[in-house]
């Protein structure tokens, strides 16, 4: 699993690649922690390159979502494959979470 990210004005935008599972996920959720930790407010995670997410990784982004929100933030996914856009639809994460199109939808209103 691999995570990189860039700032765009003030929001991190944050690109998740590889598999997210429960071998990963508290490694990726302890990143993203560390984002809020040391300020940032809103983030935008593009899931391009997200191959698998399990539940567990579900959980990192309903945790970081929450958090965020608690703190006057804002999270926002976009650019998710066929396969993670029919994760987030059976489990009902597209209407938890807001899901764009592209970094560009995401980023507009933020």
């Amino acid at each position: 699993m691999k995570l990189q990210s860039r700032d765009e004005n003030d929001v991190k935008i944050v690109y998740l690649e590889g598999e997210m599972d429960t071998v990963t996920s508290p490694e990726i959720l302890e990143e993203l922690d560390q984002l809020r930790n040391d300020g940032v407010k809103k983030m935008l995670l593009n899931l391009e390159k997200l191959d698998f997410v399990s539940s567990a990784g579900l959980r990192v982004f309903l945790a970081t979502a929450q958090q965020l929100k608690s703190s006057g933030g804002d999270l926002r996914v976009c650019a998710l494959n066929k396969e993670i856009k029919e994760v987030f639809d059976i489990s009902g994460f597209s209407t938890l979470l807001m899901v764009f199109d592209n970094e560009a939808k995401g980023l507009a209103g933020m």
